[in-house]
């Protein structure tokens, strides 16, 4: 199968960017796939060029870059979306060769014929116009004219009955068939690297981890990985924080939203001294390594890939119902599942369980690395083939017509 893969970056940091590498690296060397990569930026993943592998081979990902612009996030994303348009196009008149199928981890071209849905932009938007955050009238205005945009291809895209789609969890599937009346949705969830995530290797590196982070040997630390803050619930926790007043209760917050916001509502709560905010890594473990609870009551996640790999490392997770991991999970044996995300006094209580029961907190640990090591990106990219390989006798069959 000549595959085209459309997505404007991959690397490891990002959930849905890290899911799709996982997934490429497996069907370049164990299925019959030649994978050409389009993207603006590629980073731990192996790819070589066009000119390095004309003919590419199996186990090549061919990545054809395609020239980023600057500008508001806007701006980006439209010149995006026509340019890798017109650079495949021009890979096929140069080779003679049409791409079998054009296969895009949500809507990154207006002529994919396979989509894995990570994210639902409709439920995004909803969410956006519930947020009173002190964000500036300029960066909410520029924020929902892109959420519109999102929301209007989403739309013609998904609608489309000759686009194939899956979704990376049931709740997922279940707001496709809501908003765009699709019911023919697989499921493919979300996988974990059991090789990099274990409870093993987080305890080789936790003392390093959390000597490094600045954390005490009897401090009992909090983690939230990701981006879109708010969405993951981090007002809620900082809520729940301030009426648990545990002296070594400490806060690690991961990823690239702007902290500022985030800072001030810690000081307002006078917890600020037990929040610590750093970047993103594409080391990860340092963070699960140097945690003794995940928490991320979020308010909408298609899947929820940070709280899976904190199983994997065997930490208890507190996750919400609104997350897609929650229906892969029981609640109160490998998982804690917060009906409502906004209710910080309950989520106050199942801290303070966690952070007061050393027991507890290994057995549902325990249990939750035990039922992440099922969920491998072996089987995840046998989904996915199987998946592509219906896609392309769909598209073989309306062709025929």
């Amino acid at each position: 199968m000549r595959l085209a893969v459309v997505s404007p970056f991959l690397d490891r940091t990002h959930g849905t960017e890290r899911a799709l590498s996982e997934v490429l690296v497996r069907l370049a060397k164990n299925y019959p796939c030649e994978i050409h990569l389009f993207a603006q930026k590629v980073a731990d993943l192996p790819v070589v060029s066009p000119q390095e592998n004309s003919q590419a081979n199996r186990g090549d990902i061919v990545w054809c870059p395609i020239e980023p612009t600057r500008g508001p996030h806007l701006l980006q994303f439209l010149v995006w979306y026509f340019r890798n348009r017109q650079v495949r196009r021009k890979i096929v008149r140069h080779s003679g060769r049409p791409f079998d199928l054009v296969f895009s981890p949500g809507i990154n071209c207006s002529d994919a014929d396979a989509i894995i849905v990570h994210a639902l932009f409709h439920s995004l938007s909803l969410l956006s116009k519930q947020d009173h955050s002190s964000v500036g009238a300029l960066r909410k205005l520029h924020r929902n004219i892109y959420y519109r945009l999102l929301t209007f291809l989403e739309n013609r895209i998904y609608t489309n009955p000759s686009v194939a789609l899956a979704a990376v969890s049931p709740r997922t599937k279940s707001d496709i068939a809501k908003f765009f009346q699709r019911t023919d949705v697989q499921i493919i969830p979300n996988a974990v690297d059991a090789t990099a995530f274990s409870s093993q290797k987080r305890q080789a590196n936790r003392s390093s981890s959390r000597q490094n982070l600045q954390f005490a040997p009897d401090d009992i630390v909090l983690l939230l990985i990701g981006n879109d803050w708010a969405v993951k619930g981090l007002p809620t926790i900082l809520q729940a924080m301030r009426q648990i007043q545990r002296r070594n209760l400490q806060l690690l917050v991961a990823g690239a939203d702007d902290p500022a916001p985030f800072q001030k509502i810690a000081a307002s709560l006078e917890i600020q001294q037990s929040c610590r905010w750093e970047p993103p890594s594409s080391d990860v473990l340092q963070f699960f390594a140097a945690a003794d609870i995940y928490v991320s009551p979020s308010l909408e996640d298609s899947f929820g890939m940070p709280a899976a790999e904190a199983m994997a490392c065997g930490l208890p997770v507190i996750t919400s119902s609104q997350a897609g991991i929650s229906a892969f999970v029981q609640n109160g044996t490998d998982a804690f599942v917060q009906k409502n995300p906004l209710d910080s006094a309950e989520l106050a209580r199942l801290i303070t369980a966690l952070s007061e029961d050393a027991v507890l907190r290994q057995r549902v640990g325990a249990a939750a690395e035990q039922k992440a090591q099922s969920w491998t990106w072996d089987k995840n990219a046998a989904q996915v083939w199987q998946f592509l390989n219906s896609a392309l006798t769909a598209k073989t069959s309306t062709h025929k017509i």
